[in-house]
């Protein structure tokens, strides 16, 4: 089979033709909304992040109930039987919490890594993927009021006016699905009101940042309510060239969320949400740090280019011109849900979505100005389809019950062309190739049922057990594809004929080069991964009172397999990593102590993971070290976690968490990352530190000041250690002399550990005016977030450094 040449773009196969997203008429159509909104309420401009919804009561030293919706109803955190991070609006707001690194920060033993790709990546208690391609399902699930945001990438920019964040650790697969093997992060939004409330906030910090966020809310009709929100962030560049004058790192972008309920009928609620955000900021640049001569030869320029000086966050090193970092992302979604009680306390749900997301980027994947790796362009599509429909009770009886069913179709198209002139791959035994293209495209279906039951015994004990079926099937189609030069073709035409023993007929633009197993090139590889698999969780809660809950749940959990997006000499390459399980045994408990004035919560938990999916190595005799999927037969991850609240009067909060985790590989060979056949056995998984910790203290002056209350606060998070790839944390450079590591570090693939520090202090004024400033990382700390291997080089990711700012906000 052959692609053929596309008319609109040069030397990409027409299998790889973009469907252009109209996003830009979706945000004119909700910008139109909110100018209305405006216009109706012209004394409001603006508003703020999120309503001031903290689950805190007002007086005394309690605390009021937290509401959750793990099960997908209304519940008090301290009444399910799950471990759950729940993050209010007002923590959202002081925290200062906007990007998925603030979420990561904010729950212990969540880890979120970026990537060469500029794609997200959420570890949880040790459950991730490490693998940067649009079309992955990731290991730690994100939705917005249950609707799920099904790639990494979707989840960029949704932590705006919201209600609250919800972290479920440990499988949700029987409720939530298959893809959330590690947990699920759920965004509750906040809703439109009964009654009319706006407010506005603006923020000015350092780098010029300038951020806006209003929402205006309220009834339209005696049964139609509506909100708007919308929130616009913009900041000059923060990073700057160790080589040269220039500078990156800019951030722009605008998102926006328009809400509209409907009580269409008594026992009938219907509820709108289009949302979506336009995202123009510039990918994070690399720090050069790790230099590995590769054979058959290596480039001068990288022996002689310097590393990036360890210290300072904001040094950091680009390709510049056309290959200069950039971005240009699109996305928008429309849900609608219908609620329609069909008897007496019997409610069926329908939620249905569609999404659509368009990527045009480049992005630099050494931190060199001469490229040994660079994606330009990096651009991609995707859509996708979901639909739930169930039935259940409220839970207001001993016998609670929910069935339902899920149809998920989605379709993700990918086009990358790699650029690597100074990489030992372009040499002459190589055709001297320096670019070579890659496009996906990768069509999913997904059909689940699942049904979960409580049934209390009595009124201390209850029984729980929850089943899924799942069915998926993945289509791929994968074409390593010649650029443009010609030298991709003429090295995989004269291959071709040598190892086939078959004279060919030369590859030309539009035939895909990867070798398949006959030798041969010139066609796509496609290929179809049909899996099925059943999730479930038995468990018992016990209320020793009413103030403290006992739980024990075994569960397990599935994410489905899935293709890479590798330049692939041989169709061996382009095999799937098939889906793995996690069996979770995890006992914990909740208790509401001294007059509601200690909340402490705590779990111990042991898993066993099958098949874990991760991006591995494959030496090729002719390529050296290039990129594969492959599973982990067996590991395991034993750990512990505790979280208190402490309100010893209305004046003063104290909240801290840690989360302990023992992780280790149990069967595994295969390459390590200098090319190396090594026994993984006994070694550490990626982004698994052993300690995540955070501490928070808050004191308001109450009674201080006459119209509103003066607050000061301060938050320290962190992280011990952990290995960027496997066995990082023993792996060592330091035995072949031309090597070369920045600062001559031992073990340049293991990330040390750090922590850091948040101050915040303002006044809450009791006609609705407030003002914040802050400062994060307040010691500018500088710390590694991961290190990116390759072949030639590897580089890092630093955290951000000391920003600070100032907030002023009014809300009605």
């Amino acid at each position: 089979m052959r692609c053929e040449q596309s008319q609109g773009a040069a030397h990409v196969p027409r299998c790889s033709r973009w469907r252009r997203i109209t996003v830009k008429k979706h945000f004119i159509l909700l910008a139109g909304v909110a100018q209305i909104a405006a216009l109706q309420y012209p004394q409001i401009a603006f508003a703020q992040t999120a309503p001031d919804e903290e689950a805190q009561s007002s007086s005394g030293g309690g605390f009021d109930e937290i509401v959750v919706t793990a099960n997908k109803r209304e519940e008090n955190l301290n009444d399910v039987g799950l471990t759950i991070t729940a993050i209010g609006a007002d923590e959202i707001a002081k925290s200062r919490i906007t990007s998925l690194e603030d979420v990561a920060a904010a729950v212990p033993g969540l880890v979120y890594s970026p990537s060469t790709a500029n794609t997200p990546i959420f570890t949880l208690r040790g459950i991730g993927f490490n693998e940067a391609a649009l079309a992955v399902y990731p290991a730690v699930s994100v939705y917005a009021d249950q609707v799920p945001l099904p790639f990494p990438v979707l989840a960029t920019h949704a932590a705006y006016d919201l209600e609250r964040i919800e972290v479920l650790k440990g499988p949700q697969g029987t409720l939530f699905g298959q893809n959330s093997t590690g947990g699920a992060v759920n965004y509750v939004v906040a809703k439109p009101t009964r009654q009319f409330s706006a407010g506005v906030d603006l923020t000015y910090g350092r780098f010029n940042m300038v951020e806006a966020n209003a929402f205006v809310s309220g009834p339209l009709t005696d049964t139609l309510r509506a909100r708007v929100a919308v929130t616009n962030l913009y900041a000059d560049d923060w990073q700057k060239s160790h080589v040269r004058d220039d500078t990156i790192g800019e951030q722009k972008y605008s998102a926006g969320r328009l809400l509209l309920d409907w009580d269409a009928a008594p026992g009938i609620t219907l509820s709108l949400n289009v949302n979506g955000w336009i995202d123009r900021s510039d990918p994070q640049a690399q720090q050069y740090a790790i230099f590995q001569p590769q054979p058959p030869a290596t480039q001068q320029i990288l022996i002689d280019y310097p590393f990036v000086p360890t210290g300072d966050a904001r040094l950091a090193d680009w390709s510049t011109g056309k290959y200069r970092p950039r971005s240009n992302r699109d996305f928008w979604q429309t849900a609608f849900r219908a609620d329609i009680e069909v008897a007496q306390d019997i409610t069926i749900t329908s939620l249905s979505s569609y999404t659509e997301f368009n990527q045009k980027q480049v992005t630099d994947g050494d931190g060199l100005e001469l490229s040994s790796y660079d994606l330009s362009p990096n651009d991609g599509d995707i859509w996708a389809f979901n639909q739930e429909l169930r039935i259940g009770n409220s839970g207001n009886s001993r016998f609670t019950w929910v069935l339902g069913g899920n149809y998920g179709k989605s379709s993700v198209s990918e086009n990358q062309v790699l650029f690597y002139p100074v990489s030992a791959v372009n040499s002459p035994g190589n055709n001297n190739i320096f670019q070579s293209g890659i496009y996906t495209k990768q069509d999913m279906r997904d059909v689940a049922a699942f049904g979960n039951i409580e049934f209390a015994l009595s009124d201390a004990l209850t029984l729980k057990a929850g089943v899924r079926y799942t069915d998926s099937r993945r289509d791929a189609e994968i074409c390593g594809y010649d650029a443009g030069d010609g030298r991709i073709n003429e090295l995989f035409t004269l291959l071709g004929n040598l190892l086939s023993g078959q004279t060919l007929a030369p590859l030309v633009d539009g035939d895909c080069y990867s070798l398949d197993p006959a030798f041969i090139p010139g066609a796509p590889f496609i290929d179809t991964l049909k899996e099925n698999n059943v999730s479930w969780r038995v468990g018992a809660d016990y209320k020793i009172s009413d103030d403290v809950l006992l739980y024990a749940n075994v569960s397990r959990g599935y994410k489905g397999g899935s293709y890479p997006t590798v330049a692939a000499a041989t169709f061996g390459q382009l095999a799937p990593a098939v889906q793995e399980k996690l069996t979770a045994y995890e006992a914990g408990f909740k208790a509401t102590l001294a007059d509601r004035a200690i909340q402490l919560n705590g779990a111990a938990f042991y898993y066993d993971y099958r098949d874990k999916q991760v991006r591995g190595k494959l030496l090729d005799p002719i390529f050296n070290l290039l990129d594969v999927l492959v599973n982990v037969p067996e590991s395991t991850v034993k750990g512990a976690e505790m979280e208190l609240t402490l309100r010893p009067s209305s004046n003063l909060t104290f909240n801290g968490a840690v989360t302990y985790l023992d992780s280790q590989v149990d069967t595994y060979t295969g390459y390590n990352v200098l090319g190396q056949i090594q026994n993984f056995q006994g070694t550490v998984l990626p982004f698994t530190p052993k300690w995540t910790y955070s501490a928070s203290v808050e004191y308001r002056f109450a009674d201080a000041v006459s119209g509103g209350t003066p607050y000061i606060g301060a938050t320290v998070s962190g992280r011990s250690g952990q290995s960027a790839v496997f066995d990082g944390g023993n792996i060592t450079l330091s035995g072949d002399p031309a090597n070369r590591v920045v600062d001559n570090i031992q073990n340049p693939f293991y990330v040390p550990g750090y922590a850091t520090v948040d101050f915040r202090a303002g006044f809450d004024a009791d006609n609705g005016f407030r003002i914040m400033g802050f400062v994060k990382n307040a010691f500018d700390k500088y710390y590694v977030t991961t290190v990116i291997p390759g072949s030639n080089t590897s580089s890092r990711y630093a955290g951000r450094p000391l920003t600070w700012g100032i907030t002023v906000g009014y809300k009605m």
